[in-house]
């Protein structure tokens, strides 16, 4: 069985992310973006995230099947030891170790950096259904993190209301 790989983003990766992001724009409330963006904008993303933060990707067979960046948790000085983390894989690709492998790798990153608290903005829902399940906070459970906020009903989308929960994870 080939191994998951993990590398530093390249803007060449922009189309294949975009690809396996779009998928949980149009199919699922995991985010609440309702349009997808262009590549333009997408690579911009990249460009920005990388000016401060890590961004990963993984590799398996060589095809690129998740990514994982950090992004600014509160845009003040005093927060700059924080960081929220975004995750995505190819829905095609779940189980395989990859998205383990991705947050161990920018923990890592971050904690060389001095990031020392990390966050995640999670789509939740009371009741799963089949835009949105809970799998992601577990997710987030198994990896240590836990819940420190929930926004009831913030985001709207295929016509419902879905909540918004917050977990953190102390990796000092």
């Amino acid at each position: 069985m080939e191994k998951i790989t993990i590398r530093e983003v390249s803007l060449d990766d922009a189309s294949r992310l975009l690809e396996i992001y779009n998928y949980y724009v149009d199919e699922t409330a995991i985010t609440y973006e309702i349009e997808d963006p262009t590549l333009e904008d997408f690579s911009n993303r990249i460009s920005n995230t990388l000016k401060k933060y890590p961004y990963l990707v993984a590799e398996y067979e060589g095809k690129i099947i998740g990514y994982v960046y950090a992004s600014t948790f509160v845009d003040r000085a005093a927060y700059d030891h924080c960081a929220t983390l975004s995750i995505y894989l190819d829905k095609d690709y779940h189980g395989l170790g990859a998205g383990r492998a991705l947050y161990e790798a920018i923990e890592e990153r971050l904690l060389k950096m001095g990031v020392v608290n990390l966050y995640a903005c999670i789509a939740y829902t009371k009741e799963e259904d089949e835009y949105l399940t809970n799998n992601s906070m577990r997710f987030h459970e198994h990896m240590g993190y836990k819940l420190c906020g929930t926004f009831n009903e913030c985001g709207r989308k295929f016509g419902r209301c879905y909540d918004m929960i917050y977990m953190e994870k102390l990796i000092r």
